[in-house]
């Protein structure tokens, strides 16, 4: 399903006295299939972005296309239903809307609401289950008797039993440790392998904006500051310091290495990985650090 944003602002509390612009002319393409990240700092604008890409929020000027679905300022828009089925969006820390008295009953809750039968909908929390790693035992039980990751994977599966086309991911990895994160966010970038979903993560890590995504969109003071693939975007992290934005510490240690060697490597490298298969390449070269 593709998604286009075309000079889109957004006002909160518009004709009011508390009137604010969030957004400012953001134009944004998300073909099918792409993994997109939007990083920028906290009061950029992302989350504000996030919300139009499922209409939860509807354009104060410009336009929102979703998967041939027009939505446009000053109009009312009708029939959204269908759309906010196929766009599904996970929201930091999403275990705080679980509310089912079982996990099964909070898996079905959305696709029932959506008019999926009762035992489709069953059907649907199982493979969701298995998606997020969790198994058929936790069905009967309580989500608030389960530990906090598994009670965010819930949360999780309740999106993916929607069988969404697109899903938005809103710094699912808040309050995780390193392994959780880790685990997280290769699970959802097997997802959109698998089922070949369009992805678009808002984040603040670099390494997960590097790491999983085919495009990157930064956001500074509601404005879409600078679009292009990680490597587009990492080859230049003097801006991105001048933006007040980190890099990942990959391109900080590579960038170190070629200022304290004299080594200039051919490309940024995005992975400890690809980094040291490269810098092994060079040595074996006859090359002297």
């Amino acid at each position: 399903m593709d998604i286009s944003l075309q000079h889109i602002d957004y006002r909160y509390q518009a004709n009011t006295p508390f009137e604010r612009l969030a957004i400012q002319d953001v134009s944004i393409d998300i073909p099918a299939g792409t993994y997109m990240a939007i990083i920028g700092h906290t009061g950029s604008g992302k989350s504000t972005v996030l919300q139009h890409l499922n209409a939860l929020l509807q354009p104060s000027k410009g336009t929102v296309n979703i998967g041939g679905h027009e939505i446009k300022a000053g109009q009312k828009n009708k029939h959204l239903k269908p759309v906010r089925q196929k766009v599904g969006i996970v929201f930091q820390f999403p275990e705080h809307q679980l509310f089912e008295e079982t996990v099964e009953k909070d898996i079905i809750f959305g696709p029932m609401n959506f008019g999926v039968s009762e035992s489709e909908a069953k059907c649907r929390a199982r493979l969701a289950l298995q998606q997020v790693g969790l198994s058929e035992d936790v069905l009967g039980k309580s989500p608030f008797d389960l530990s906090g990751g598994q009670m965010r994977r819930v949360a999780i599966a309740g999106v993916l039993a929607m069988q969404p086309d697109v899903i938005v991911l809103d710094e699912p990895t808040a309050g995780l440790d390193p392994r959780g994160r880790k685990e997280i966010m290769d699970m959802f970038h097997a997802l959109h392998k698998d089922r070949q979903l369009s992805t678009i993560l808002v984040t603040h890590s670099m390494e997960d904006a590097a790491r999983y995504a085919d495009q990157i969109v930064i956001m500074q003071q509601g404005r879409v500051a600078k679009q292009g693939t990680p490597s587009e975007i990492f080859s230049s992290p003097v801006e991105l310091v001048e933006m007040g934005l980190d890099v990942p510490e990959v391109v900080r240690f590579q960038l170190k290495l070629e200022k304290q060697t004299g080594l200039k490597l051919d490309k940024i490298y995005l992975t400890i990985d690809e980094l040291t298969s490269k810098v092994t390449e060079v040595l074996s070269r006859g090359v002297r650090l």
